[in-house]
């Protein structure tokens, strides 16, 4: 690869890659479209998975054409009036609701805590290591994930170089590149101590048990007790949640790594902080993207301390 290239693999972030890769081997091989393509046979492109895939997925298709084409410098032929014509009528006649994550409501948040707490008081007595670990791991991710409002894979790739924890006091992180920074100019993330559901003080009992120095914060844990040196994939992300989920009696059918995210941003437009406050807490850019977060169902609401304390990190 030539430095031109590896600078340019670089603007793309691996996600959407892979995507993108995904969608125009979809286009080429599974419906036989010629690349590079015109309008007439993107719209007919289209019109063949109207009702079959969902719009978010056609947007994404979309979108992986036009980056095909403008890379090779070829005119884009999604931007042509009648594929914006086609797109904008299968919207009319196939309306689909977006299906959401279910948000970690606080109680249920408090329950999976109680659970894995149990679970490590019962790894001590029986001096089972492996167990110790991988509940004080799900701790720390679960609510570092819940108080950060945090995406799986921001999750995955905190580093403990950039992180500094104070007990009693808070936690700043850092984070080289973020979904929303588009500049790839990092961020710095504050979350405060809390009186209970404390991310700081779960992270500090995490990173005590494992003895961890330098590298990925949350690791694959394997049966011996032994931690991977990478860490845990974004995916895996989702199993771990609704596994500790279920262990706690919590039917988790419904629930993904989104729903710490959403479950946060829910609970902070409950006990009332602004839009503009909690987009910028979280990260979001966009105010339609924050009002896909927040349920309009109320929670539990936690201890005056807590309230008190989040709220100072607005």
């Amino acid at each position: 690869m030539s430095e031109l290239d590896r600078y340019l693999q670089a603007a793309t972030r691996d996600n959407t890659r892979r995507s993108y890769r995904a969608a125009i081997e979809h286009y080429e091989v599974s419906w036989g479209g010629f690349l590079p393509a015109t309008s007439d046979s993107v719209a007919r492109y289209l019109v063949a998975h109207a009702g079959v895939l969902s719009i978010n997925t056609l947007k994404l298709r979309l979108s992986a054409l036009a980056q095909w084409h403008k890379s090779q410098g070829f005119p884009d032929p999604t931007k042509a009036p009648v594929v914006r014509q086609v797109f904008k009528g299968i919207r009319a006649l196939h309306p689909a609701q977006e299906k959401q994550a279910q948000p970690l409501q606080l109680q249920h948040l408090e329950q999976v805590v109680a659970s894995l707490e149990r679970e490590a008081t019962e790894a001590k007595v029986q001096n089972d290591q492996p167990a110790l670990l991988r509940a004080r791991r799900d701790t720390a991710l679960i609510l570092l994930g819940f108080w950060r409002g945090f995406r799986s894979d921001e999750l995955c790739r905190v580093q403990i170089e950039h992180v500094q924890a104070a007990v009693g006091s808070g936690i700043t992180l850092y984070l080289p590149r973020t979904k929303s920074d588009r500049e790839n100019l990092g961020k710095t993330y504050q979350t405060p101590a809390l009186q209970r559901l404390c991310p700081v003080q779960a992270y500090i009992d995490w990173i005590t048990e494992s003895a961890l120095v330098r590298g990925p914060v949350f690791r694959g844990i394997d049966r011996w007790g032994n931690l991977s040196e990478e860490g845990l994939h974004a995916n895996s992300v989702i199993p771990l949640l609704r596994q500790a989920l279920e262990r706690a009696g919590i039917p988790a059918e419904h629930y993904t790594s989104h729903s710490l995210r959403r479950g946060f941003a829910t609970w902070a437009h409950q006990s009332g902080w602004d839009l503009k406050s909690l987009m910028s807490y979280v990260g979001w850019k966009d105010m339609k993207s924050a009002m896909r977060y927040v349920e309009p169902s109320p929670f539990l609401g936690m201890t005056p301390l807590a309230e008190k304390t989040i709220g100072a990190a607005k």
